[in-house]
């Protein structure tokens, strides 16, 4: 079962062969490296763009309305900050085109801490994504999902952001997370699409698996697990988290449902409502800084929308307001969610009584 990464490396194969996708690029995107993850590596569209992140987000608006489909990668989100006002223009030509412009484009850069990427390694985007109105924004959480959500944001005639969650791109699938077509055995499928490192590189050619198109509804999130007392509203990094923290704390009697929105926007209100009506408790948990955050937004329409259904006031557990994350451990481990917080958290909400 593959990794994230090579799921979506396989996406961007079906996508390139079988969906339209005429150029994948960013900075080290095409051969050799095939991207600092590599999730681009050995694809027959990718190209090299100079270091030039705004070049980039351009070249992806103009090539989107010249009629290709083309897949944009900023090497890291730290380096996205400087093209917002190229990103609002990519979200708002359909609105301001009265509908006669489309803009196909994928924009996929890697999120998050987790990989000790200090300062300009591991900053969150997706406040600021979801204060870009036009776009459409995942985070998956397993290989299965990145899959199926970087397909669905290839056909997509609007332009969606695809957040990469670093911490994650090397975990293997679980059973239940196949991807439709990929060998079952993990050393099989690396054997056939992981370029070997070395000279050999440059003249080996992948041998791609007879893979199966699957489509991940963007807006629809999943229950990652079932549970009675708390809600937990979470994405990418934060699902595994969030579920290993619940499994520990049902060992004290404390049921905790996990929601995997899996898409931030449009976001699955009618999960997370149906969610929050059964628990009556919430937590929101993301790495983004704690002020503006995209929990916030979740928080205010609960209160908003279901005051009279909650037994606790919502909470909001998500990185902290301060200018950068340490390379240090430690300072990384103070700067967002944690297993230990996220569960701490949780007791407290779990304590309140109707």
């Amino acid at each position: 079962m593959a990794t994230m990464i090579q799921a979506i490396r396989m996406a961007l194969h079906v996508g390139e062969e079988r969906l339209g996708v005429t150029d994948i690029f960013g900075e080290d995107v095409g051969p050799p490296l095939g991207g600092a993850f590599t999730a681009t590596q050995n694809l027959k569209t990718a190209w090299n763009s100079p270091l030039d992140e705004r070049g980039i987000v351009g070249m992806a608006i103009g090539l989107a309305l010249a009629g290709r489909r083309p897949v944009a990668e900023i090497q890291f989100c730290d380096y996205a900050f400087n093209t917002i006002d190229l990103l609002k223009i990519a979200g708002n030509t359909y609105w301001a085109s009265a509908g006669d412009w489309n803009v196909p484009m994928v924009m996929m850069t890697p999120v998050g801490a987790g990989i000790r990427g200090s300062i300009y390694h591991s900053h969150s985007f997706d406040a600021q994504a979801t204060r870009t109105p036009g776009w459409k924004i995942v985070m998956p959480s397993n290989p299965r999902d990145a899959y199926g959500l970087m397909l669905s944001a290839i056909v997509d005639p609007n332009p969606v952001m695809f957040l990469k969650p670093k911490a994650l791109l090397r975990t293997k699938a679980l059973p239940g997370e196949e991807i439709p077509g990929e060998p079952a055995d993990l050393k099989t499928l690396s054997k056939m699409i992981d370029a070997p490192v070395g000279e050999s590189r440059s003249r080996w050619k992948p041998e791609w698996p007879r893979l199966e198109e699957l489509y991940v509804p963007i807006g629809k999130a999943r229950t990652a697990r079932a549970g009675r007392d708390v809600t937990v509203l979470t994405y990418g990094r934060n699902v595994p988290m969030s579920v290993s923290a619940a499994d520990e704390l049902a060992k004290e009697g404390v049921e905790v449902e996990v929601i995997d929105l899996r898409s931030l926007h449009p976001y699955d209100w009618d999960a997370i409502k149906a969610s929050v009506q059964k628990t009556h408790r919430v937590l929101c948990v993301n790495e983004d800084t704690e002020v503006t955050n995209f929990g916030e937004h979740l928080i205010r329409r609960l209160v908003e929308e279901l005051f009279y259904e909650l037994y606790a006031p919502p909470k909001l557990l998500a990185g902290a307001h301060v200018p950068g994350i340490g390379l240090a451990d430690n300072l990384e481990h103070a700067s967002v969610p944690h297993k230990d917080g996220i569960k701490s958290a949780l007791r407290e909400l779990a304590r309140h009584e109707p």
